[in-house]
């Protein structure tokens, strides 16, 4: 990436109706754009880094032994209307289109009926389970509150997954499977330490569920913790029949904000049963199959990542999430011509200024947009072979050989 053939430009002031300091820097940075409320276009840094969350959701699932899918995204009334979700009445986030040749569609807030739907073309027999599939794909809901930028929007990136099971013993095994993945992931993220497995309401599906929260302090959720933060509840199950499930006492319990960034649900039959996803035991008995449903907003994610990954000057990403992990600046004659030797060969992880800015305007970027490394080569650091270079988390510079500098 030459910044000089890019058409992103840095913004030294942020966005009016911005209020949340991550969706500043994200919108004054380059990595998004706002199109109306809810709805953000993904410039080429930020569907970067998108990316680079997506590999690490897919490596986690694939290793459990997740298949990935790509549904549509139009939705046919008819499974919603068996499983009572398509009445506006009883789920008030659609949004609809009118086909040409008359009749309705809608556009996919979450996909339990279409792959329930599907996969019975491909389910009879109990030798055809367990099944986990996911998908990544753009979901719409029409919320009636879009706030914190990317945090909570209309249309946005997600990661679904279902499982379909035999029984309670063989649904409870992947759903554990799902759970501990998720873990690495939020991990792999370096947003794991403050990231808590919480319990919420299971709503028609079970008693509980299962929400990952991440503390932050624009987060929309209230959730309680005990002192070594083993019992984690969000404020929603705050009962006493809860706490006595799990063994805490109220006054036990401390409060703070945190943002959803996961969740994972037993479903049942809720949707099999309706839609006729039906599996031959081994008995020869037809019963219903066993669902459980697992969903990572991938968009919101990275929305929470960079709300709590910055300081006063800008974005700080995690190595392994960020859009590149080197900035590189070449100062004075001799400088610039080095650095344009060490950029050729290594453009998927450099971004190079080379823009005919003054060198304090290419630092100020390089720490808004948030980049690992930041690499200086000026005529003083190559008297010594040399480059200096910046950690963008820590502020420790320190001089790097040039042959070692990749």
């Amino acid at each position: 990436m030459r910044l000089s053939q890019s058409f992103i430009k840095t913004l030294r002031s942020a966005p009016k109706d911005e209020t949340a300091r991550g969706a500043q820097y994200l919108s004054r940075a380059g990595y998004i754009y706002k199109e109306i409320a809810g709805v953000y276009d993904y410039l080429p840094f930020g569907l970067r880094v998108l990316d680079n969350i997506k590999t690490i959701v897919r490596e986690e699932l694939n290793r459990i032994g997740g298949e990935e899918c790509l549904m549509s995204t139009l939705q046919n009334p008819e499974p919603w209307i068996k499983t009572d979700r398509w009445d506006p009445e009883k789920m008030d986030i659609w949004f609809r289109t009118q086909l040409a040749a008359g009749g309705e569609l809608g556009l996919g807030p979450t996909h339990e009926e279409p792959f329930t739907e599907m996969l019975r073309n491909y389910i009879s027999s109990y030798k055809d389970l367990p099944v986990a599939v996911y998908q990544i794909q753009t979901k719409f809901r029409n919320e009636l509150r879009a706030k914190s930028g990317i945090m909570r929007g209309r249309e946005f990136l997600m990661k679904d997954m279902y499982t379909f099971a035999t029984n309670e013993e063989e649904h409870d095994k992947l759903y554990e499977e799902v759970k501990n993945a998720y873990i690495r992931i939020y991990d792999r993220l370096g947003i794991g330490s403050d990231t808590f497995v919480t319990f919420a309401s299971g709503g028609v599906f079970s008693k509980y569920s299962h929400e990952f929260q991440t503390l932050c302090e624009v987060g929309e959720d209230n959730i309680y913790y005990n002192a070594d933060k083993s019992v984690v509840l969000n404020e929603e199950v705050l009962i006493d029949e809860v706490m006595n499930d799990l063994g805490v006492k109220r006054e036990e319990l401390e409060n703070t904000r945190a943002a959803e960034v996961g969740n994972i649900f037993t479903l049942g039959t809720k949707f099999s049963a309706p839609l006729g996803l039906e599996y031959t035991d081994k008995n020869g008995e037809r019963k219903p199959v066993l669902m459980g449903c697992y969903g990572i907003g991938i968009s919101r994610v990275m929305g929470v990542i960079a709300e709590k990954m910055c300081d006063d000057k800008g974005l700080v990403w995690p190595e392994n999430i960020a859009p590149y992990k080197y900035y590189l600046i070449g100062l004075n004659e001799e400088g610039v011509k080095k650095a344009e030797e060490l950029y050729h060969g290594h453009e998927e992880e450099v971004i190079f200024d080379d823009r005919d800015l003054h060198a304090g305007e290419k630092f100020a970027d390089a720490e808004l947009m948030g980049i690992p490394y930041r690499v200086v080569i000026s005529d003083k650091t190559l008297a010594d072979g040399k480059a200096e270079v910046t950690n963008r988390q820590t502020g420790e510079t320190k001089l790097v050989d040039l042959a070692e500098l990749y």
